[in-house]
This record gives C-alpha cells, sequence and structure tokens, in this order.
C-alpha cells in the first residue's frame, strides 16, 4: 500500500481494513451470487445439473472476481471519500469501525447489483461456472461495466492513474 503524507489519513485506514477483509468478503460475494441465482432462475430450488454444479463448486480462480472486489473497494472510497476521522466513542477502533461499515455496504451492494441478471450470469461465468481464462476475462469487464452503469460512474485512466467520475 502506498501511503503518501499522512499515515492516519482516513483512507489509508479504510483500504487497510479492505484489504484485510478481503479473503472473507470475497467468499462472501459467492455466497451472495449463489442466492442471487437462486432467486432469479431457480426460486423452487429444482436440483439440476447446471444449480447442482453452482452449489457444489468451491474452488475456482479468484483473480477476476478480485477485481471486481477491488473496483467496489474503490467506489465506496470514492462515495466515502472525506479524510477526516470522526470520534469514536464506543472503544472500537477506526480500522475495527471501517471493517464493519465496509462489511455491510458490500453485503448491500452485492444484493442490489444480484437483482441484474447480466450481473449474476457473469459472475457465475468467472466464479462458480468458470471454464476458460477468455471468457472469463470477457465476463469480468461486463461486470465493470454493469457496476458502472449501476453506480452511474465513469472510470477514467490518465497519467497512469484511475480515476472515477460522476457522470452527469
Amino acid at each position: 500500500m502506498i501511503q503518501k503524507l499522512f499515515p492516519l489519513d482516513k483512507n489509508y485506514i479504510l483500504r487497510q481494513a479492505q484489504s484485510l477483509m478481503e479473503d472473507h468478503l470475497l467468499e462472501l460475494m459467492v455466497f451472495e451470487l449463489k442466492r442471487s441465482y437462486t432467486q432469479l432462475y431457480n426460486p423452487l430450488m429444482l436440483m439440476d445439473e447446471t444449480y447442482a454444479k453452482i452449489l457444489d463448486t468451491h474452488e475456482f480462480p479468484k483473480q477476476h472476481v478480485c477485481m471486481i472486489y477491488r473496483q467496489l473497494c474503490g467506489i465506496y472510497r470514492f462515495k466515502n471519500g472525506d479524510n477526516q476521522l470522526e470520534l469514536l466513542f464506543d472503544g472500537r477502533t477506526h480500522l475495527d469501525k471501517f471493517k464493519e461499515d465496509w462489511t455491510a455496504q458490500l453485503v448491500c451492494w452485492i444484493r442490489e447489483l444480484g437483482l441484474h441478471e447480466p450481473f449474476v450470469k457473469n459472475m457465475l461465468r468467472m466464479t462458480l461456472l468458470f471454464d476458460t481464462h477468455s471468457r472469463a476475462e470477457w465476463s469480468e469487464n461486463h461486470c465493470k461495466a454493469v457496476i458502472n452503469q449501476h453506480f452511474d460512474l465513469k472510470i477514467v485512466k490518465r497519467n497512469g492513474e484511475l480515476k472515477l467520475l460522476k457522470t452527469a
């Protein structure tokens, strides 16, 4: 993690919380993906070949879903980007508070995105129904597009840096 001037800047602590929670939250994202698939495509939970594969798959390449996770992390930091730390009177550290807040927000967003069929289908292609890396990359790009459209954001690359812009 690159730290520039202020080690106690809110965004540095928030980024640290997000990276510490990554493995756990990737599993949570996949769990929510299974729920979304069931709600959209198989509400009666009839066991067919595809549904069984989705429920039984636990091992898949995680690099593509990591990119989606990191994009959502960046959007969260963009939307909550003030760098002023608040005073906490409940004895928790800022890191603990940010972990809790980020987890709650990610679950909310994944459930919202899980209502969109293109998002669910593409997430399945790069995780539980993974078959080739090229298809997973294609699905990753489509997921990113759905996310950007959902949050009404545009990502611009300038001088090697990615910038999030709110579209008008």
